[in-house]
This record gives C-alpha cells, structure tokens and sequence, in this order.
C-alpha cells in the first residue's frame, strides 16, 4: 500500500512540475523527424499480462521492422534528440502515466516485449508477480546494455541466452528483497548513474 501510494503521489506531482519540460520535448521531437513525439509499445506486465507502455520516440518511425533490439548508442535509426534523449533517460518520463495508470511502479523488473517473454521457462514467470519498474536492480546493471548488443557477434542471440537469464535473476532477487526503503535506495542509484554518467 505505501509502496502504490508513493507511486501516485511521485506520478502526479513528476507529470505536474515537467509539463512544460515534455512538451518542449515533445515539440523538439516533431521538428527533428516526422512522425508522433510518443512511441507506444506492448509489453507484459504484472499478472503475465499486456500492456502499452509510453516513451518519447527516440527512433525513425517504423524503426522496429529493422529489428527489436538497439545495436549501439549510434543505431542509425536513433534521431539526432533521440541519442540525447536516450543518454539521459528522459524518454522514460512519459512512463510516468503508465506508473499513474497502474501498469507499472517507479521500481520493479523492467516489462519485456512479448516477443522475449515467450523464451521464459516456466520457472521465470514468477517475475510477473510484481508491476514492472521504470528502473530496478537488473536496469543499473544493464544501463549501456545497447552497447553490449553493438559488440556481439550475434546480437539477438546474445541478449537471449545470456542477458534475458542474468536480468531474470536481478528481477527475482529484487523480488525477494523489495521493500519501501530498497526502492529508495534503487532510485537513488538510478538517479546518481543518470547525473555522473
């Protein structure tokens, strides 16, 4: 209850101060590429079920036909505010609506394509007993993870049997640890990786 309670309270007064900051952004998004300055996108979320997560657009649109995943900060599908966007995380901040909404909390696992999910064993799908985060144990230890994909042989195969296993165990070890107070320090962390990056 006090961890839902933080999240709407944080949700409203984080849409409320950065308005005027997402909708310059928003604008800067539609003078610097055509198409929408907001990317929806389906991923799984708690109780194994679909919902349509909120990023600003960081890529040309239908990017995602030339693949899921993103091969390098320089991804030549990313736009120009996209690479600045993406360093920082503020593409993130519209998931503030989706924390509002109740798809997903300030921490948790972050939510996988469905794509992704389907190449869960039956033993992973305990991670959906919690709402997905905007940030969480597996997204510190993954910040740069494009460049990790940039750097693999086979990119997609890579991120399969090797980073989806290792992010599902930061996700059930959160799971076992989570409490008001290790969410704070997680964002703490989150923010400090942001700033001194």
């Amino acid at each position: 209850m006090l961890k839902r309670s933080f999240d709407v309270v944080f949700a409203v007064i984080g849409l409320i101060v950065l308005f005027p900051i997402l909708l310059l952004i928003a604008i800067l998004i539609k003078i610097d590429s055509r198409g929408s300055a907001l990317f929806i996108q389906g991923r799984v979320g708690k109780n194994n079920t679909d919902f349509n997560i909120y990023k600003f657009r960081t890529m040309r649109i239908l990017s995602e036909k030339e693949g899921l995943l993103t091969l390098g900060n320089n991804d030549s599908r990313v736009t120009k505010i996209g690479y600045f966007l993406r360093r920082y995380k503020i593409d993130e901040f519209p998931q503030l609506i989706n924390v509002l909404k109740g798809d997903m909390s300030f921490v948790g696992p972050r939510p996988e394509l469905r794509y992704y999910v389907n190449f869960y064993d039956e033993k992973d799908i305990n991670v959906f007993c919690v709402r997905p985060g905007i940030t969480g144990l597996a997204s510190l230890k993954y910040r740069n993870e494009v460049e990790l994909l940039k750097a693999a042989e086979n990119p997609e195969d890579f991120y399969i049997n090797t980073i989806i296993p290792d992010k599902l165990r930061y996700n059930k070890m959160y799971i076992e640890k989570r409490n008001f107070f290790f969410d704070l320090r997680i964002i703490i962390k989150s923010f400090a990786k942001v700033i001194y990056k």
